[in-house]
């Protein structure tokens, strides 16, 4: 019988670290199950000890934050499970179970299970791509995959990087960029920065957050690196890999602008229009979603940050994206609830609510601010392809929508096999959603990540993960 935890919390980013060690220190059993082999997250990865990196620190904000954090957790007591990719989560009476699959024992992947009487989501978000004619040559990569390579691998996508696409993440990108020795000729932002204008108490509130993009803003300087707003990357050309990109003006609605194209040399792209909340696990239970003001869904939570599914409770970007510091501050407002519930702990201070709020009007600004406008398909030609997994391309999506009559994401999936490559939709389905119409919720799937088939077929009978159905009605 797998051992009993007060909470399982599901992820090691700021938003879990937070969560977990704050959870142990008001005396709860606590168990942290995360994907990577350290914690972290997306956010604070870092080199692997084997490259000998002296400053890791260089790369990172807040890395003292970190440092103290990892501090907590190795003095916790909390039993860190690194490396276990966690499928799907089940209640099984008046306890959760949590199921991982993990391979670092050396014997290949094995079935894990974690059971708790509580769980905390803190699955953090994965990078939403809009696709162009070229997006898949070798040399484009994710502006947030070109930042995990260089903190976690230091190394750089390529020598001379345009950094593109939407949202303050590219600011990070480029500056630590140049800092390692490349040359980034331009930031090309879609949109531009106008837009936190027209909420001036959520910067007057957040002045950490203006300091930021001074210090980056200083750092592109310093670096002769260029910014261009209300511009993007509409197309990449190369024989066997990136060669150029093709830099256009964009009307308000994102719509490329006749006659303003620029061509720009470069041997490598990182591009990425900001974050999707990863709500998969959520999802299955059955909990309640609200659209964000970027049209992604984030789940609908209460002031405790509990979900619709009694015993669930979320932190960090799942709940709408917002950084690290609020991601760090939602971990540990969360746990102090879930305390109070289990053990009665004392209850959630009022100024850790406010400091929430705070710098939640800071994230619904950022998010409206750089939303993708309606006009971005103008960027793709008919062979160009949307699902790079199935290698399906726009024509075949709107051929699906126009002549067949698809009306959602789901129905040109079944049409065309859109989203049910490896990735399951992740890269694409932002872009699939939007050429469908935009309309429906999120999909409920049993499965989060994908998991072998010999790690189902290993499974006891007493520790079957319920039937998806079963999993929302238990909530």
């Amino acid at each position: 019988m797998a051992d009993l935890y007060d909470l399982a919390v599901v992820g090691a980013g700021p938003a879990g670290l937070a969560g977990a060690v704050t959870a142990a220190g008001l005396g709860l059993r606590v168990a942290l199950l995360d994907a990577q082999p350290r914690a972290g997250g997306q956010y604070y990865r870092h080199p692997d000890p084997a490259l000998g990196a002296r400053r890791p620190d260089r790369l990172h904000h807040g890395w003292a934050t970190f440092a103290r954090l990892r501090r907590r957790l190795e003095s916790s007591g909390v039993r860190h499970f690194a490396g276990h990719h966690v499928w799907t989560v089940v209640r099984e009476r008046e306890v959760w179970d949590v199921h991982a699959v993990t391979g670092d024992d050396g014997d290949g992947d094995r079935p894990v299970r974690v059971r708790a009487g509580a769980v905390l989501l803190a699955t953090g978000a994965y990078e939403r791509q809009l696709p162009f004619p070229g997006w898949t040559l070798p040399g484009v990569v994710g502006a947030g995959g070109a930042q995990a390579m260089l903190k976690e691998g230091l190394v750089l996508p390529g020598n001379r990087v345009v950094v593109a696409g939407s949202g303050p993440l590219l600011l990070a990108v480029a500056s630590s960029s140049a800092a390692a020795g490349a040359h980034v000729p331009e930031v090309v932002e879609a949109s531009g920065y106008v837009g936190y204008a027209r909420r001036p108490r959520a910067l007057a509130t957040n002045p950490g957050k203006l300091r930021e993009a001074v210090t980056h803003g200083a750092a592109l300087l310093r670096h002769g690196v260029r910014i261009r707003t209300g511009s993007a990357v509409t197309e990449a050309h190369g024989a066997d890999r990136l060669e150029a990109v093709t830099v256009s003006r964009l009307g308000r609605d994102w719509r490329p602008l006749p006659g303003t194209d620029r061509r720009i040399d470069c041997d490598a792209l990182a591009v990425g229009h900001g974050l999707v909340p990863r709500i998969e696990l959520a999802t299955a239970l059955g909990c309640a979603t609200v659209r964000s003001g970027d049209g992604t869904f984030a789940l609908a939570l209460d002031g405790d940050q509990a979900t619709s599914v009694p015993g669930v409770w979320a932190a960090g970007e799942t709940s709408g994206i917002g950084g690290a510091q609020l991601a760090l501050t939602e971990g540990e407002l969360a746990a102090r609830a879930i305390a109070t519930g289990l053990n009665g702990a004392p209850a959630v201070t009022g100024a850790l609510r406010r400091r929430r709020a705070r710098m939640r009007a800071f994230a619904d600004t950022m998010v409206a601010a750089h939303a993708p406008g309606p006009g971005w398909p103008g960027w793709l030609t008919d062979d160009t392809e949307v699902c790079r997994c199935e290698e399906v391309t726009a024509r075949e999506i709107r051929a699906a929508v126009d002549d067949l009559g698809a009306r959602d994401t789901r129905s040109v999936k079944l049409m065309t096999r859109a989203g049910m490559g490896w990735c399951q939709g992740r890269v694409c389905g932002q872009a699939v959603s939007c050429l469908a119409g935009g309309a429906g919720a999120p999909e409920r799937r049993p499965f989060a990540t994908p998991v072998p088939l010999g790690v189902l077929a290993g499974l006891d009978p007493s520790d079957s993960p319920e039937s998806p159905g079963a999993c929302g009605a238990s909530g």
